[in-house]
């Protein structure tokens, strides 16, 4: 098996310290990138893009928390049983999230994001400005559970 191994680019300041499922559509978080690896001059043109793609660690889920098989999304059982690369849970695997937030404001090497649902201290691996060419070209296909689980979190 290969490793590969990722040093973070910076680090999320949000008002969030807990792991909650939902209301994170208003949070307001700070993204400081690294600034002993990183200039402003890393981040030029990033504040002409509305929003931009969060990569990000789940550096506090233990790593051995993820289950292989299938599970019901947060125990309930009125959904299926799906299973882990079937929901988006902080326990994956990699414990890689990602996420699209409204890119409020660049100052210098920070960056003010709506909507990142990662928890303060959290490491970031990367940051990408979200352009609409890579989002789908077709019509998006998702379970009724799905939109059901979804309708608190933003």
């Amino acid at each position: 098996m290969t490793n590969f191994t990722m040093e973070p680019v910076g680090w999320v300041s949000s008002p969030r310290s807990e792991p909650i499922d939902d209301d994170w559509g208003e949070i307001v978080a700070r993204l400081v990138v690294d600034d002993r690896r990183f200039t402003a001059d890393s981040l030029r043109g990033l504040e002409e893009f509305s929003h931009v793609d969060v990569v990000y660690v789940f550096d506090q889920v233990a790593l051995d928390s993820f289950e292989a098989g299938a599970r019901r999304p947060r125990g309930n059982p009125d959904w299926p049983e799906v299973g882990v690369f079937a929901q988006r849970n902080k326990r994956r695997p990699n414990r890689i999230g990602v996420s699209t937030c409204e890119l409020v404001a660049v100052q210098g090497t920070v960056l003010t994001i709506r909507g990142l649902d990662a928890i303060d201290g959290t490491p970031v691996l990367d940051i990408k400005p979200y352009m609409t060419e890579f989002a789908p070209r077709a019509t998006v296909r998702q379970p009724e559970w799905s939109h059901e689980l979804m309708s608190g979190y933003w």
